[in-house]
């Protein structure tokens, strides 16, 4: 029996479950709950298969969101399911990226984080727990404006120590503690379920 993809009503719903367990439950981003309490963030789901249409999708969200004030959308998640599913790939497309980014006048305006359900740090173990603060449950383009980071920095004292604190968080809580937030991709369906 043929496995139907999940919806976009349940990724983005895995999303905000990924987000409120493991993101803003376990404060590996303390700039996050903010946002996501005022509505500010736009959830994306790309039908993108390969990374020409994921690449039109993404220039099309940064415009969007230089189009509305940061009050209404601070930052957009652009989830995209069916392309750069190999993290080797993902990787090599976020030097893309970063050539959008310039080839638009948008450094020092936006910046593009990567989230990726097979994250690893470049210089850790694929295993080790501390990739799952990058880990969500489809590969994620996460849009943000600099302004706003730039704000959210300066009000948290000591922001440089957010990453090694978050290791050190992780490594609390272990591989058995990340499983049980059940924060992965929904499972597939077979069709006619």
């Amino acid at each position: 029996m043929n496995q139907a993809p999940p919806s976009h009503q349940e990724i983005i719903a895995a999303t905000c479950h990924w987000l409120e367990r493991a993101v803003i439950g376990l404060n590996l981003c303390p700039f996050a709950k903010g946002v996501h309490v005022k509505g500010q963030i736009r959830y994306v789901v790309s039908d993108a298969a390969d990374e020409d249409t994921l690449l039109g999708d993404l220039e099309r969200e940064l415009l969007a969101l230089l189009a509305v004030p940061a009050a209404e959308v601070d930052t957009t998640l652009l989830i995209h399911p069916g392309v750069l599913t190999a993290f080797d790939d993902y990787v090599a497309f976020l030097g893309v990226v970063n050539v959008v980014l310039a080839t638009q006048g948008l450094e020092g305006i936006l910046q593009v984080a990567s989230f990726h359900p097979d994250y690893v740090f470049a210089d850790s173990e694929p295993e080790d727990i501390s990739n799952c603060t990058n880990r969500s449950p489809f590969p994620t383009l996460h849009l943000l404006r600099e302004e706003s980071v730039e704000r959210a920095v300066a009000a948290f004292p000591d922001a440089a120590s957010i990453y090694e604190r978050n290791m050190q968080t992780l490594r609390d809580l272990g591989g058995d503690g990340w499983r049980a937030l059940a924060v992965g991709a929904p499972a597939r369906k077979a069709r006619g379920e």
